[in-house]
C-alpha cells in the first residue's frame, strides 16, 4: 500500500472552480453552486482505497455534524477508471450509497480539478473559509489503517470549528498520507 502524502498548497489559496457530475444524483455542479455559508469542505477519495475505507465512517459523521451548520461538503474522486474500474462513476454512486453520504461525490472525468487542487492522495482534504480562501489542509487525524490510533477526525474537526467559532487555526498542519491519486498515462 503506497503511502502519499499531500500536497501542502499555501494557505489563503482562494478555492478553484469546478463543474463536475454528481454520482448521486446525475446532476453536474460547481463550487459555487456547493459551497456552504460558513465555509466548504473538499476532499478527494475513490472508493477501492484502505485509507479511504479507513476513515470513510468518520468523515461521514463529520459531514453530518457540520454541514447542517454552514459547511458544504464535497467528495470528488479523480481516478483513472480505464486502469481503475472500481472507481468508476457507477460504482462510486453505490460507494456513496453504501457509506450513507448525504453530500455529492463528484466524478473528475478529466483530472482537472484534482490538478488545479494540486491533489496527491486519497483521502486529501481542503478547507475553505465563507470568502473562499483555503485556511486547512491536511489529515483527518493521527490514525492510519495498522497504527492502532482510534479515529477521532481531531485535525479537521479543530479546523471546523476554527471556521464557525471565530478561532485561529493552527498553521501548522500535517499532511494526510494515503493512496496516490491514479493519474492518467
Amino acid at each position: 500500500m503506497a503511502r502519499t502524502p499531500s500536497n501542502m498548497i499555501d494557505l489563503g489559496t482562494i478555492a478553484p472552480e469546478f463543474y463536475l457530475k454528481d454520482t448521486q444524483s446525475n446532476n453536474s455542479f460547481s463550487f459555487a453552486d456547493l459551497k456552504g455559508e460558513k465555509g466548504t469542505l473538499v476532499f478527494f477519495i475513490c472508493n477501492h482505497c484502505p485509507f479511504v475505507h479507513h476513515v470513510i465512517e468518520e468523515v461521514v459523521r463529520i459531514a453530518n455534524d457540520y454541514r447542517v451548520q454552514g459547511i458544504g461538503i464535497i467528495a470528488i474522486s479523480s481516478n483513472d477508471v480505464i486502469n481503475y474500474p472500481q472507481d468508476a462513476p457507477e460504482l462510486m454512486t453505490e460507494y456513496g450509497f453504501e457509506n450513507k453520504f448525504e453530500f455529492p461525490y463528484l466524478y473528475d472525468e478529466t483530472q482537472e480539478t484534482a490538478k488545479a487542487y494540486d491533489a496527491a492522495c486519497t483521502p486529501d482534504f481542503y478547507l475553505f473559509d465563507n470568502q473562499n480562501k483555503l485556511v486547512y489542509r491536511g489529515q483527518l487525524d493521527d490514525s492510519r489503517p495498522g497504527n492502532g490510533i482510534p479515529l477521532s477526525g481531531s485535525d479537521l474537526r479543530g479546523a471546523i470549528d476554527g471556521i464557525l467559532y471565530n478561532r485561529s487555526i493552527n498553521p501548522n498542519q500535517k499532511p494526510s498520507i494515503g493512496c496516490n491519486i491514479k493519474w492518467k498515462k
